[in-house]
Formats: C-alpha cells, sequence, structure tokens
C-alpha cells in the first residue's frame, strides 16, 4: 500500500507515545520489517505525548532496541504537538491515560473506601476513569477527522469499549477496539485442548472485558466440550484456575479474566482490600523510578535493560489479586513476554493495509452481529479485515445470562458516555449506580462527590 500522502509504507501515530508499553509496539514493527516487501510496512513511528520527558525515555529505549535487533524497523519522530503528530497520518493507536497513574488511583480507592471494587476498567473504577477519559477522546477523533480523515484508529485506550464508542460517534467504523484479552485466553484454551492455536477458530462474544469463549474449533470440531470436561487439561491454565472447573463446566464457556470480578466478586473484593497498595498504586511507583533513572541527570545507558526488568515485574505482578483470591499460582512463562495486543495491532494494521484479510477479535460496531444488540453498540467480536475495515461476523444467539450482562453493562457505558459528553451528573449517577457490581445508590453519589468527575 501506498500511504496517503504517496509515499511507500505507511505513517503509524501512536497518542501516548511516552507509555511503557510503547516498545512492544515497536518490537512488532521491527519484526514485520525483517522481510524483503517493504509494501504497506510501516516507516515511520511518530510519538506523541504530553511529556517530553516520559518521550525521550522511551525514545531512548527504542534507540537500543532498535540496535539490539540489528537495525531496520520504522524511522522515529516524537513530538508534543497533538495536531502535528496526525496530520497525514494513516493510522493512530491510541493508548493515553487521562489524569495518569494518579488519576488511577483515585479511581481505585474512592469505590474502596465505600467498599466498591476499586479497579481499573470494571465497576465503579472504571466508570470514573471513563467520564475523565470520553471528552479527551472525543476531542482527538475529531481532530483526526479534520487532519488525517482516511485515517484509521486503532484503541487501546480504558475502558476500551466505552472509548471506542465514543470515538465511533465521530468516526464510524474507522474506529477499533483493540484488547490482548481475549488472544490470550484462546491461545491459552487451544493449548491446555491439545490444539494448535494459529489452526484453531474460536467463538468469542461479549463487551471489552465482559466476554465469553464459546468453541474452540479445529478442522471442524468444537474442542471444548472435551477440555470442560477434562478437570487437569481445564485448570492447567490462568482462566481455568481462576474460575475452577466446577463454575466453567455449569457455565459450559470459558469466561473472559475480567469476568472474576463479577462470579467471584467477594473474593476479589476482599483480596483488593487486603493488599499492600492497589495496582495503580504498584505500578505509580515502579514507573516513578523507571522514568526518574532515564530522565534525571546523568541517566545511565542501559534504558532497553532497565525497561525489560520493569516490564517482566509488571507481567508477573498482572491481576495478582485475583489469583491470590483462587488460590495463588505463578504465571506461565508463555504469559509474561508482554504485549498481544502490540500483535492484534500489527496484524489489524497490515490487513487494511496490505487488504489482508484476516479474522481478529476486535472492538467494533455491532452492526447486527449480536442478536438482542442494538447496530450501534460497540461489541467484542470476531471481525473480518480486509482493506475496507473490520466488520463483526454474525455470533448466532446469546446465552440469557451473557446477553443480559452485556445490556446491563452497555446501559452504564452509554451513561457514561452522555455524562461525560454532556456534564450531566444525573447521568453520570446512573452509570455509576446501574453498574452491576455497584450495589447502592448512596454509595454511588458519594463517590461521585468525592471523585467530582465532571469538573473541566
Amino acid at each position: 500500500m501506498t500511504g496517503t500522502t504517496g509515499r511507500t509504507g505507511t505513517r503509524l501515530t501512536v497518542l501516548g507515545g511516552g507509555g511503557f508499553r510503547v516498545p512492544l509496539v515497536h518490537r512488532a514493527l521491527l519484526e514485520d520489517a525483517d522481510g524483503t516487501d517493504p509494501e504497506g510496512r510501516c516507516r515511520e513511528l511518530v510519538l506523541h505525548d504530553t511529556d517530553p520527558g516520559r518521550l525521550a525515555a522511551i525514545g531512548a529505549v527504542l534507540a537500543e532496541q532498535t540496535a539490539r535487533h540489528g537495525g531496520g524497523g520504522p524511522k522515529v519522530r516524537t513530538t508534543t504537538d497533538l495536531d502535528e503528530a496526525l496530520e497525514g497520518t494513516d493510522f493512530v493507536f491510541s493508548a493515553i491515560r487521562v489524569g495518569g497513574l494518579a488519576g488511577r488511583v483515585e479511581d481505585e480507592r474512592l469505590p474502596l473506601a465505600e467498599g466498591l471494587l476499586g479497579q481499573e476498567t470494571v465497576g465503579a473504577g472504571g466508570v470514573l476513569y471513563g467520564l475523565r477519559t470520553v471528552p479527551v477522546a472525543t476531542r482527538i477523533a475529531e481532530r483526526v477527522a479534520a487532519l488525517a480523515p482516511g485515517a484509521w484508529v486503532i484503541n487501546f485506550t480504558n475502558p476500551a469499549g466505552m472509548v471506542t464508542e465514543a470515538m465511533s460517534r465521530v468516526l464510524g467504523d474507522r474506529v477499533i477496539g483493540i484488547c490482548d484479552s481475549p488472544v490470550g485466553l484462546c491461545r491459552r484454551a487451544a493449548r491446555a485442548a491439545g490444539a494448535d492455536p494459529d489452526r484453531a477458530h474460536y467463538d468469542y462474544v461479549g463487551l471489552n472485558h465482559l466476554g465469553w469463549l464459546r468453541r474452540i474449533v479445529v478442522d471442524g470440531t468444537d474442542r471444548l466440550p472435551a477440555l470442560l470436561a477434562d478437570t487437569a487439561a481445564l485448570e492447567s491454565f490462568e482462566e481455568g484456575k481462576l474460575f475452577g472447573a466446577e463454575w466453567l463446566r455449569a457455565l459450559g464457556a470459558l469466561p473472559n479474566e475480567y469476568l472474576h470480578y463479577y462470579y467471584h466478586h467477594r473474593e476479589a473484593l476482599a483480596a483488593i482490600r487486603e493488599a499492600d497498595a492497589t495496582r495503580g498504586e504498584f505500578l505509580a511507583r515502579q514507573q516513578e523510578g523507571f522514568y526518574a533513572k532515564l530522565t534525571g541527570p546523568g541517566a545511565p545507558d542501559g534504558a532497553f535493560q532497565a525497561w525489560d526488568a520493569t516490564r517482566r515485574e509488571r507481567e508477573e505482578t498482572y491481576m495478582a489479586e485475583s489469583r491470590q483470591a483462587s488460590g495463588g499460582w505463578e504465571r506461565e512463562s508463555c504469559d509474561l513476554e508482554g504485549g498481544g495486543y502490540d500483535r492484534v495491532a500489527l496484524a489489524l494494521m497490515r490487513a487494511i493495509a496490505r487488504n489482508e484479510r484476516t479474522t481478529l477479535i476486535l472492538n467494533v460496531r455491532n452492526q447486527g452481529a449480536v442478536p438482542g444488540m442494538d447496530d450501534d453498540a460497540v461489541v467484542e467480536v470476531p471481525s473480518l479485515i480486509d482493506a475496507g475495515g473490520a466488520r463483526p461476523l454474525a455470533t448466532g444467539p446469546v446465552a440469557p445470562d451473557q446477553l443480559g450482562l452485556m445490556l446491563q453493562v452497555k446501559a452504564v457505558e452509554r451513561a457514561a458516555i452522555d455524562a461525560a459528553l454532556e456534564a450531566s451528573p444525573a447521568s453520570a449517577l446512573r452509570a455509576l449506580a446501574l453498574h452491576p457490581l455497584v450495589d447502592s445508590v448512596h454509595a454511588a453519589e458519594r463517590v461521585l462527590a468525592a471523585a467530582d468527575p465532571l469538573k473541566r
């Protein structure tokens, strides 16, 4: 593909370019650049961030990563000017964090003070994060529409389903949400079922961080029933350990790991409240040390090594409280390599830029794929991608318990979008109080009063 300005190859702009996980995206681009055909490959990577120090730190990591790879890959450019970053780009990867990790800590701590789940994307914490993020994401969508109307936006900003739906009100189907949780679940389950993950087809349905794997089809045979019947195999991977074989057999499906907060809510909440620090507090301390090391006076060499060591610690402690609530275990080595979403993003970009048809689990507008959900609702389902973008594949009927939960959480997401865009306290209260993990309107009112998420 020739990019929008007539150049060979494409330009990718990463919003949140000083973010800690950007080197994973860069790694995927380096690996993609190893072939001889430049058609459709990323030739320029533009990193945008509001913090120049973080941009410099990540730029140093990327420079060392390029050298370790033996050179090659896209040219890297950094900027703190949003319009400069967007103008003429082909793809936009949005991975911003409005309010930084300090905001995440507040989103976690304020609900916990009321006995509610404090988590980045689920429950009251997810609603607070969405209220703060949606206005910024919408303004970004408007700038993309004005400066790069032919660009595709790949959204990884959390809460991903809510933010993708808000941006779709401006960009339509040119914004596509991605997440690494479904692909991780599918690949782990396929391996446990004795199948090659790359040869399997997956029947997955839900919203972001609220989905179920219903079939694992290899050569026309669904491997999931046999996996559900084999307790040892079923409890050999993360989701099996989280939920337990008995409950998974009762469900007849494999839930996304984030459904642990729903199905084992009491235990998950207790584990979070008993922990020494929330996840946000842990990451804030960890990343403060990492960025200070690379941006302080006399910053040492070895930026990549410092990043990789920090990354591994981050992966080892991912969802630690949920694992502790389910008996405790160490993550498998194959789950510690980091990424997942970066490879999904690259596969999505390649399919569009090179017209290479593929199927990925994505967050897209429903368009009739999931019965019972309206066409504009952003759902997380297998989608067919080519040069024309992503089209969701029909899922067939959805179990009543699954559809009911999807509809309630979608109503919460939409109330939060309306509240954020209209600065409506009533909509904000609806969003928080109607969430299935919030058990008191009065508690919701107190959380909103403490957070004041609609302040501009």
